[in-house]
């Protein structure tokens, strides 16, 4: 039985769509990572070093990726049985689960790595049943 996922990924939440013969389930995960933890845009402001700003910028900045870090391993440990994976979303998330699936040795899964806008989750369900069932 071919198990085919697909799912749509930020540094909020992921939904991922699981279809594995007439059947499709919908799932979605959220990262809980804080908006005010996280730098607008993937880009931290950097403070002089030496300075009690840097040491709290570091801090801050070990503390979310450790928190996204696990973020990533409970998709994996989803979709870890998947046949086919495919990630979409709009920005850096996708990247970074594809690099956590090559560091667990499932990056020969991936279909392929799409970037597209927010989607809602039955776009999601809709462009993932269009891309594996047609």
């Amino acid at each position: 039985m071919k198990k085919e996922v697909g799912l749509w990924i930020d540094h909020r939440n992921a939904v991922i769509v699981t279809i594995e013969e007439d059947s499709e389930t919908t799932r979605k995960v959220d990262s809980n990572v804080e908006q005010s933890e996280r730098s607008s845009g993937g880009i931290r402001a950097q403070a002089p070093k030496g300075s009690a700003g840097s040491t709290a910028e570091n801090m801050r900045d070990r503390k979310v990726d450790n928190h996204l870090g696990k973020y990533y391993e409970g998709i994996v440990s989803i979709i870890r049985d998947a046949d086919t994976i495919w990630i979409f979303g709009p920005g850096e998330a996708k990247i970074e689960l594809e690099n956590q699936l090559n560091r667990e040795e499932l990056g020969a899964r991936i279909l392929g790595i799409d970037t597209v806008d927010k989607m809602t989750e039955r776009q999601i369900a809709a462009k993932v049943r269009d891309r594996f069932l047609r």
